[in-house]
């Protein structure tokens, strides 16, 4: 219901869960309930395997995309999926968002991260599981909580932090850095990132 109240999503869109590390099992939105009935009885646990452990309702369509997250991330304990209107813009212009000010380096230690554009193989065969290994891919060498989000090349922004309050915090700030990446583009097309020490410091 956060995700509703930071205005990161409409509809049904997006998603978010939680793990719990020692039992192994994650909480995740249920697919297609609108957030305006949603409630806590309808939240699906669901294991590392993507197998429903407890709920009435189907886990969200996204769920492999998260287990696989969890299995690449140790460190993260929530992850947040929303179609955030900016970056969801740099997603589909295949972009990833550059640093251009403090706001962004106070949260992202360098530019946001994005994949490459999944293969109609990837996408037939196990598209969803398919999504979270090519963010698991893009971030070979990178430490994901100095990055806490990737964009999806043509699909749009996953978000994740220590809890699932975090992965929304972070997803906001990126919908954020997002807007304002665009509009100093917009401004000057040619505008250079942020001097990398400046970076540094506020990081």
């Amino acid at each position: 219901l956060e995700l509703v109240k930071a205005g990161l999503v409409m509809l049904t869109f997006g998603n978010v869960s939680g793990i719990d590390r020692r039992r192994g099992i994650l909480a995740i939105k249920p697919s297609g309930v609108p957030y305006d009935s949603l409630k806590a009885d309808d939240i699906v646990l669901v294991d590392l395997e993507g197998n429903v452990v407890e709920g009435r309702l189907n886990p969200s369509s996204d769920t492999p995309t998260h287990v696989e997250l969890y299995k690449a991330f140790p460190m993260i304990g929530g992850i947040a999926h929303a179609h955030s209107e900016y970056a969801t813009i740099f997603a589909q212009a295949r972009r990833e968002i550059p640093c251009f000010g403090t706001t962004h380096a106070d949260q992202f230690h360098g530019p946001v991260p994005l994949t490459r554009l999944i293969v109609e193989a990837e996408v037939v065969e196990d598209y969803e599981r398919n999504t979270g290994k090519i963010i698991v891919e893009r971030f070979a060498g990178l430490d994901p909580l100095e990055l806490p989000a990737a964009l999806v090349a043509g699909h749009g922004p996953f978000a994740w932090g220590g809890t699932p309050a975090e992965s929304i915090e972070n997803a906001l700030v990126l919908e954020l850095v997002a807007k304002m990446a665009y509009g100093t583009m917009a401004l000057d097309r040619n505008i250079a990132p942020l001097d990398r020490y400046i970076q540094e410091k506020h990081y």
